[in-house]
């Protein structure tokens, strides 16, 4: 870790609070001069970095700029041992996730990024991803599942991004199954999950489950306008919210896939669900079909019942589901 980072680690432990710089040389054996050196380097890439004479320097609670020292202090339980790659633009955190996994990085691997210039949904969609007013990252996993359990990936950590939105930003968010939230009515997160299958055992090789949310974007292109939305219309500056939200998002991860067997998620994603009971349509290629949202299975599928009484189990794969 170079100097600017450590330097960065101490401020943000001590977020809000002075940190003198004669201490900041001593813990990191370097002279007051290269502290200097390194916070007016962090001053450059954005952090509101504060000198206080006779005090030291501070970290102001508004900064919200994301970075592996802004996560780490909120993480908690299992997922204080994921690694953080943290980058402001990328191509896109699944792809490179995907090339990282191929190559045996760890379960816990996660690439974070304020931009994605070709970020990916599912059935090949765009995901938008603009600078600064989302969060887009990637989570390396590698489960014991077979490719026909793989839905339930996408279905834990559905519950698990609902769940931290509304700790942290005290809404009420519903999932559209399979795999997108929703907060007001508006969509404003996706998540999608690609996996690697060893032929060898017919398990998973890993899986890489990407997840994109709206903190606090204000215009959308016009083919998305009318269904998606944002986690704040005003993104709170009191903490470093999208770090916090970010770290419990991990948080939940990391429990929820301790428990993927036993599905004890499954309950809380059927409560979250806006579709059950409700009218929808089923499109099957070309085909599109009415029928009413029964269920959520054990194997996470949607089970619907066509107009002519006859029942299926719809896997994410197959169909795209739109509410009347």
């Amino acid at each position: 870790m170079e100097l600017k980072q450590q330097v960065l680690k101490i401020l943000e432990e001590n977020r809000g609070e002075s940190v003198n710089g004669a201490k900041l040389a001593g813990e990191l054996y370097v002279t007051r001069s290269a502290i200097w050196k390194a916070v007016k380097s962090l001053q450059k890439d954005g952090y509101r970095i504060v000198a206080v004479t006779n005090k030291g320097y501070s970290l102001l609670p508004q900064n919200d700029i994301v970075s592996a020292e802004s996560i780490l202090p909120y993480l908690k339980g299992n997922a204080v041992n994921f690694e953080l790659d943290v980058h402001q633009t990328v191509t896109s955190t699944n792809t490179i996730a995907k090339e990282m996994a191929g190559k045996g990085a760890k379960e816990g691997t996660v690439i974070v990024a304020m931009e994605q210039t070709e970020g990916r949904g599912r059935m090949g969609r765009t995901f938008y991803s603009p600078n600064s007013s989302g969060i887009y990252f990637s989570v390396i996993l590698r489960p014991k599942l077979t490719l026909e359990d793989s839905l339930l990936i996408t279905t834990a950590t559905a519950v698990a991004v609902a769940k931290a939105m509304d700790a942290v930003a005290g809404v009420k968010a519903e999932i559209k199954w399979v795999n997108d939230i929703f907060v007001n009515k508006k969509k404003v997160c996706g998540i999608l999950t690609e996996a690697s299958l060893n032929f060898e055992n017919g398990g998973l090789e890993y899986a890489v489950v990407g997840i994109g949310i709206n903190i606090s974007t204000d215009t959308f292109p016009e083919d998305i306008k009318k269904v998606a939305g944002s986690l704040f219309h005003i993104k709170p500056t009191d903490v470093p919210i999208t770090s916090v939200l970010v770290a419990e998002v991990l948080n939940n991860i990391a429990d929820c896939m301790n428990s993927l067997t036993d599905k004890k998620y499954l309950e809380e994603y059927r409560r979250r669900s806006f579709l059950i009971g409700r009218k929808i349509m089923v499109l099957k290629g070309k085909e599109t079909l009415p029928a009413k949202a029964l269920d959520i299975d054990e194997k996470a599928r949607l089970v619907v019942e066509y107009e002519d009484k006859t029942r299926e189990a719809l896997s994410s794969g197959e169909v795209s589901v739109r509410s009347i």
